[in-house]
């Protein structure tokens, strides 16, 4: 019986254009420290051009390229069954133009929804009625109680989003991080089954041109 060497392979990782992946690159090996270091160093797979900015490495792959070149090892294959690769892109230095644009998009359109909650849930109205109540007086612009409410808005979105720049103000996610988060996952699983989709058809259409 030979060794017996545990793999874990990677969630997701990301590398240059025209890398060549080694085993150790996307896998945690367990195992004899000397065969370990060893099989770390086995080539995988060569990111190319058709990969364009991911490529997903099925433990298929990483399994029989360790058979071909250890044949007497045994693989105990732990945790997740792919690796995602991405790929590094140019970084494009942002146009002012274009951020100051968006920047002015997303605060007349957030504006423009506190404008129309308010509008439908009459909250002037309800200010003035409120106004009345404390102090017996009718006022159209109870400024005492409308500036510290709009002071309050914006501190409360700071505080509910957790983030103010690049300062956060605990380790709890989010809701929008949390969102995020749930959209890269569902994201992960379309790009991991669309690409095994267009292995096998790859691999199919491979065989049939060699036959």
């Amino acid at each position: 019986m030979g060794e017996i060497i545990y793999l874990r392979l990677k969630k997701d990782l990301l590398v240059s254009p025209n890398t060549k992946i080694q085993l150790k690159d996307i896998a945690y090996i367990s195992g004899d420290r000397a065969l370990v270091e060893d099989i770390g160093q086995t080539f995988i797979y060569q990111i190319s051009e058709d990969d364009q900015n991911v490529s997903v490495i099925d433990g298929f792959l990483v399994v029989d390229q360790l058979i071909k070149n250890f044949p007497d090892l045994e693989i105990q294959q732990l945790g997740p069954t792919q690796t995602i690769v991405r790929i590094k892109e140019k970084i494009k230095k942002p146009s002012i133009l274009l951020v100051c644009f968006i920047w002015l998009l997303l605060f007349i359109g957030s504006a423009m929804a506190i404008m129309n909650f308010h509008y439908d849930v009459s909250m002037q109205e309800v200010q003035q009625k409120l106004h009345f109540l404390l102090t017996g007086k009718e006022s159209n612009y109870p400024l005492w109680m409308q500036i510290p409410y709009s002071l309050g808005l914006g501190v409360g979105m700071i505080l509910f989003f957790n983030h103010l720049f690049k300062k956060r103000f605990n380790e709890e996610p989010s809701p929008l991080e949390v969102e995020m988060f749930k959209y890269q996952q569902d994201l992960d699983n379309y790009v991991t089954k669309h690409e095994n989709n267009l292995t096998h058809l790859n691999n199919k259409h491979d065989n049939k041109s060699s036959s």
